[in-house]
């Protein structure tokens, strides 16, 4: 299993309407397009709370390349999206990063 972790630096301000926004809208597509989520977080003590970082799981990075881009070129998750940042851009940044659990992991 390979471990997507995703972080997404907020504009300041817009951390509600990110959550919403996956509650409401990007969960439902990424049940769609068959992709894994294994945990969201916000970050309750650190240097910011502009942050959310998730991680997707994937069982290689053929499955990932496939079902990300369907999704991200979905015509109804795009209009959903722009119909989100109506009132301006929601995410300021975005970092990606592939983990692959250690031997010794707990999660595999």
């Amino acid at each position: 299993m390979i471990y997507e972790l995703r972080i997404y630096n907020c504009v300041p301000g817009r951390m509600p309407a990110l959550l919403k926004r996956f509650e409401t809208v990007t969960l439902d597509f990424f049940k769609k397009h068959g992709i894994r989520q294994a945990g969201f977080w916000t970050t309750l003590v650190g240097e910011s709370n502009q942050n959310l970082f998730y991680l997707l799981a994937w069982e290689s990075l053929a499955e990932r390349e496939k079902k990300w881009n369907a999704f991200a070129s979905d015509p109804d998750w795009i209009a959903k999206r722009a119909e989100s940042e109506r009132d301006g851009p929601i995410v300021a940044t975005l970092s990606t990063q592939f983990l692959e659990p250690t031997a010794f992991s707990a999660v595999k």
